[in-house]
């Protein structure tokens, strides 16, 4: 989606300075796309740890607290997704019910591109299921730390 997003700008520039014509639809389509790209793509961030992360706490406690500090921050997630996704699905049904499109000459249909929020809670919730009963069960560590790793 970001490759996509590059080469729609790429165009766009093309378009409006050698071509001297007016964009319509390129903004929209990216600014969407780029949404799209942040919410689908946070649960596959965190299935492989590739957020930003601040561990000190966690390296400097004993491997029982890592589960619990691991435990606390993953249901305080999990708590602000859940009610992010379910203020989002009425957001997502209203355009989709409605027919609403933009204000632009495209004219695209909004629940197309509003979809990725909820689609993109949704799995992140599930991630974030995943990671904490794979942590609870024992079969990964707390934020990815061995119990040897000691600040």
């Amino acid at each position: 989606m970001i490759l996509v997003s590059v080469v729609v700008v790429c165009q766009m520039v093309f378009v409006r300075a050698v071509l001297h014509e007016s964009t319509i639809w390129q903004t929209e389509f990216v600014m969407y796309l780029l949404v799209a790209a942040t919410f689908i793509g946070a649960p596959y961030i965190l299935l492989t740890r590739g957020h930003v992360a601040v561990d000190v706490l966690p390296l400097m406690a004993r491997p029982g607290m890592r589960v619990v500090l691991h435990a606390a921050g993953t249901l305080i997630a999990l708590a602000f997704c859940g009610f992010f996704l379910y203020a989002s699905v009425p957001w997502w049904h209203e355009t989709w019910v409605s027919g609403q499109t933009t204000s632009s000459l495209w004219r695209a249909r909004v629940w197309i591109p509003y979809l990725s929020v909820p689609v993109g809670l949704a799995l992140l919730c599930l991630q974030l299921l995943a990671d904490l009963w794979m942590v609870l069960t024992q079969r990964s560590h707390p934020f990815g730390l061995s119990p040897e790793d000691v600040l």
